[in-house]
């Protein structure tokens, strides 16, 4: 257990290792106005931009808050030990040729294992990792230039990636970045670890996360928890795949659970927001500093042109977000405001009517922020600095912020290309409490984003997750009836069934249970496509030769009671995530499975009521709901069905692989469920 991050990312003293980057970090914090102590470590110099050095660890004055250690990969492990046994508060390893080189250097996995050793409980960031910029306190251990300026109050943005960090600190979009820093190989500190330390600080209002793979469930789940309780939300920009699980290919659902859908599954269930490109976490991360999460996904929109309102309404289809129609009393004294040429709708096109009128433009937007949206905007495109008067554009934006002081409501200004909002221009309307998007897109997608976040602060906190080991034996197969046997013992209605080891003991048993009957061969991964399935049989001859056809790929039979014409098919699956452990998918079943595309991912322990709400977000919904005048389906029961897969599921947690009931038909409102497909994979312990 590492000691706090405290005196590492807030310190008072600094203790500087090595020759030209060395330097830098001093030159940085010298021009950030760093008030604290700065001590350079070199063998051989004098002194350093004005300050005295010191030969070792030994020799400074006392331990160092933080150190940023510019050395060789050796002598970086070598530092490090006598730091940690100085007491130091932390320290920056800036080196590369550990394990991110393992592939170039063969020792690179041993010294990063020697590294976390000599570190001990002192907390290190890196190695391979340019470090940390703190403009709250100009407190800088980067080797490199930025491009950011001391602020009282800010956001934090963390990210493995020294590069991506410099390039965001690059932005001119008028965030306000409290911190950067920089993780590196996480060989002992992890982004969400360093996440819930710059969220303790009371001037961060915001954290966003650039992440490549998570490294520690048990983190991630107490970053979102303290994000929660300070009200201080985290979104992230997650990209690239984490090592999957081996899994056979004996099912649909490792296609349907795809370790990025279960991430968005991890990450929705957390209340941490989750975004897609860079430029969306940034103006994501302008709207959490302004408003934090968002009460729910109404927005309203307004311009001076139709194009523009046609613009904002395309961007909104494929969100979340919701142009809720205007409320009857804002009607009226808008057409009074705006005239009667003009449509009265959301988005809404106000013309040019009041343009360049402050205080008719001023009228128009308290109006529409009366109306209860979560958040309002108006879209405005600045012309030129260089070549054009925006003395209008100013007039409007002071419009906004007025209205928004008068209402208390939530208000953006949004630039549909990010070039045509001056910075100065969005530095201005941040400090008057209004945000200026960079981009339609992206500013749809930071309230969605906020409003997700909302959304699941809202709720109950959810139950903590799976967290089992699993078993290390060899992955074995239940046949059909034995998993279905399995999940009946938990609710899972299953037809009535036999099974036989021979063709004339298939047909008895059809006798016994009453025609028309399913036949099929047990033993078969791929039944359809095997033949190994024979439906609606409806005497005992008809079973014998199917059952005689099919026996030359079948070990045994299985014989059912043939299930009535469902009104849909869906697939309840399960699989082990390598972070998230078990998770279970929701999705179109039968021949639809690829075809559609549509599944939902829970994470586990879950509820019916996040089953119900899963189950309704599917595209089949519409079939369960009745399409065109057809029978509605038995939600309620399927919603019990998935409960009780999920049971299954929690139960055998540790040993559990692999799930897949395809289909569950569900029947006519009142006739229930059937899972007329089984599979089960489980990792039995040797």
């Amino acid at each position: 257990m590492t000691r706090s991050l405290d005196r590492l990312i807030r310190p008072r003293s600094i203790a500087v290792f090595g020759g030209k980057e060395a330097r830098r970090v001093i030159f940085q914090c010298d021009k950030m106005g760093f008030s604290g102590e700065i001590w350079p470590v070199h063998p051989r110099e004098e002194e350093i931009l004005g300050r005295k050095c010191y030969r070792s660890v030994a020799d400074l004055p006392g331990a160092p808050d933080a150190s940023f250690v510019g050395v060789n990969r050796e002598l970086t492990i070598s530092i490090i030990r006598d730091l940690s046994a100085r007491g130091a508060g932390g320290a920056v390893c800036y080196a590369s040729g550990f394990r991110e080189a393992v592939s170039e250097l063969a020792d690179g996995d041993d010294l990063q294992k020697a590294l976390v050793e000599a570190a001990g409980d002192m907390p290190i960031l890196g190695p391979n990792c340019y470090g940390f910029i703190n403009m709250l306190d100009g407190a800088l251990l980067w080797p490199d230039q930025h491009g950011m300026l001391r602020i009282d109050k800010g956001v934090a943005v963390l990210t493995q990636s020294s590069n991506i960090a410099c390039n965001i600190s690059m932005q001119q979009r008028g965030l306000p970045l409290a911190y950067i820093l920089t993780a590196g190989n996480q060989a002992q500190t992890g982004l969400a670890d360093l996440a819930c330390a710059v969220l303790e600080d009371p001037r961060v209002t915001a954290v966003g996360l650039h992440i490549e793979g998570f490294d520690s469930l048990e983190s991630l789940e107490r970053l979102a928890l303290r994000s929660r309780e300070l009200k201080k939300p985290v979104v992230t920009l997650k990209v690239g795949k984490s090592e999957q699980a081996q899994l056979a290919t004996v099912s649909h659902t490792a296609s349907l659970a795809g370790n990025d859908a279960v991430s968005s599954a991890l990450l929705s269930r957390l209340g941490i927001g989750r975004v897609e490109t860079l430029p969306e976490l940034l103006e994501t991360l302008k709207l959490l500093h302004v408003a934090g999460p968002l009460t729910n996904y109404d927005i309203s929109s307004m311009s001076c042109s139709g194009g523009e309102a046609s613009l904002m309404a395309d961007a909104g289809v494929k969100r979340k977000v919701n142009y809720r129609e205007l409320k009857q009393e804002q009607r009226q004294p808008l057409r009074e405001t705006l005239g009667q040429m003009v449509t009265i709708s959301n988005p809404l096109d106000y013309h040019t009517f009041v343009w360049g009128n402050r205080e008719k433009q001023t009228a128009a937007f308290t109006t529409m922020m009366q109306g209860g949206y979560a958040l309002n905007l108006v879209v405005l495109d600045f012309p030129r600095l260089d070549r054009c008067d925006a003395a209008d554009w100013i007039t409007t934006c002071h419009a906004v912020i007025d209205a928004s002081k008068a209402t208390g409501a939530n208000a953006g200004i949004v630039a549909s290309m990010g070039e045509n909002m001056p910075e100065a221009t969005a530095e201005m309307l941040m400090q008057n409490g209004v945000v200026p998007f960079y981009g339609i897109e992206e500013a749809l997608a930071a309230a969605e984003a906020a409003a997700g976040i909302g959304e699941i602060w809202a709720k109950p906190l959810p139950a903590p997750l799976l967290k089992t080991a699993v078993g290390e034996g060899e992955a074995v197969t239940l046949t059909e009836h034995e998993a279905k046997q399995a999940l009946a013992a938990h609710g899972l209605p299953v037809p009535k069934g036999l099974t036989a080891e021979t063709a004339e003991a298939a047909a008895d048993a059809a006798q016994d249970l009453g025609f028309p009957v399913v036949l099929k061969g047990l033993g078969v991964a791929h039944k359809t496509e095997a033949g190994a399935v024979k439906l609606n049989l409806a005497s005992r001859e008809a079973v014998l030769d199917a059952a005689k056809a099919m026996a030359g790929v079948a070990s045994g039979f299985l014989v059912e009671k043939m299930v009535g014409k469902p009104v849909a098919e869906l697939i309840v699956g399960a699989m082990r995530d390598p972070v998230a452990g078990p998770v279970l998918t929701i999705g179109a079943g039968g021949i639809l499975v690829e075809l559609l595309e549509d599944s939902a991912i829970l994470t586990l322990p879950t509820d019916e009521k996040t089953i119900r709400a899963a189950i309704a977000g599917l595209k089949i919904s519409k079939l369960l709901g009745g399409y065109r005048g057809a029978a509605k389906g038995d939600i309620d029961a399927l919603v019990a069905a998935v409960a009780s897969a999920a049971s299954y599921v929690v139960s055998n947690a540790s040993i559990i692989e692999e799930l897949d009931v395809n289909p569950v038909m569900v029947l006519p409102a009142g006739d229930g469920v059937v899972a007329a497909d089984a599979l089960i994979r489980l990792r039995k312990n040797p």
